[in-house]
């Protein structure tokens, strides 16, 4: 069983960053691939970037919405996974999720386990 904690949301304007954390518990933490996902009010869930370990390299996958802008890395250490967010924008307000698992493909919500969840609001 892995539970997953988000932390770092808040309140931001439109051009600042913040950086989100998810702390990880449980075992095997660096064999699974983490992702970010976000819902914004009436719309559905969204993935927004993940990263996988494949061989000895850690590869991440991101939206086109937050390409360039948005940035996932991890701390196996630590079993934490960041989401650092840069030129933040109205449109990225949303709760943030964190997940775990070995979803079949990174952009869906089969992951097996999920946070609960932190607020990001962007100003204008």
């Amino acid at each position: 069983q892995v539970q997953l904690v988000e932390s770092g949301g808040g309140l931001v304007q439109a051009g600042g960053s913040l950086r989100l954390s998810c702390a990880a518990s449980g075992r095997a933490f660096s064999t699974y691939a983490m992702g970010w996902f976000r819902q914004a009010p009436g719309k559905e869930r969204e993935f927004v970037g993940a990263i996988r370990r494949i061989g000895w390299n850690d590869i991440t996958y991101y939206a086109d919405a937050v390409k360039g802008r948005f940035t996932v890395s991890r701390d196996n250490a630590q079993n934490t996974v960041y989401l650092q967010m840069n030129s933040l924008k109205p449109e990225d307000t949303a709760v943030y999720y964190c997940a775990a698992g070995r979803p079949r493909t990174l952009q869906g919500n089969d992951y097996d386990y999920w946070g609960q969840g932190t607020q990001v609001t962007v100003s204008s």
